[in-house]
C-alpha cells in the first residue's frame, strides 16, 4: 500500500495513570473524535524504577486515537503542548500509520468498509 493511500493514522500516548483523559479531551477540542483508554502498567511495579535518576510511575494509561491523516499533526501537537510530554516522565506519544480498517460508518465520507 503506498504512502498516499493511507487515509488514517494512530495516535498512541502513553501517560500516567490519571491523565487519560485530559489527553482525550485535548484530542477532541483539537479534532479528534474520541479515543480509547487501555490501563496498564510499566515493568518496575514492584520496585521504585527509575530512568536516568527520574522515578517513573509504573501505572499508566494508554490512549489510542484513530484520526484522519489530515488531522493528525494538529492533534499531536495539542496533545504534546497540553499534556505537558516534553517535560520529564509526563509520557509519550507516537503514529503509526493505518492501512486498513473497517467499520468506521459513521464519518459519511466513503471510510466504510462496506462501500464498494
Amino acid at each position: 500500500m503506498s504512502p498516499n493511500s493511507i487515509k488514517f493514522e494512530l495516535i498512541v500516548t502513553i501517560v500516567n495513570k490519571g491523565y487519560a483523559e485530559d489527553v482525550v479531551s485535548v484530542a477532541k477540542q483539537a479534532g479528534a473524535e474520541g479515543g480509547t483508554i487501555i490501563h496498564g502498567r510499566g515493568t518496575g511495579i514492584h520496585e521504585n524504577a527509575k530512568l536516568f535518576g527520574i522515578s517513573i510511575e509504573p501505572e499508566k494509561e494508554i490512549v489510542l486515537i484513530l484520526i484522519d491523516k489530515t488531522k493528525c499533526d494538529s492533534v499531536l501537537l495539542a496533545i504534546s503542548e497540553e499534556v505537558g510530554l516534553n517535560k520529564p516522565s509526563r509520557g509519550v506519544a507516537f503514529v503509526l500509520d493505518v492501512e486498513k480498517t473497517v467499520g468506521i460508518c459513521h464519518l459519511g465520507n466513503g471510510y466504510c468498509s462496506d462501500k464498494k
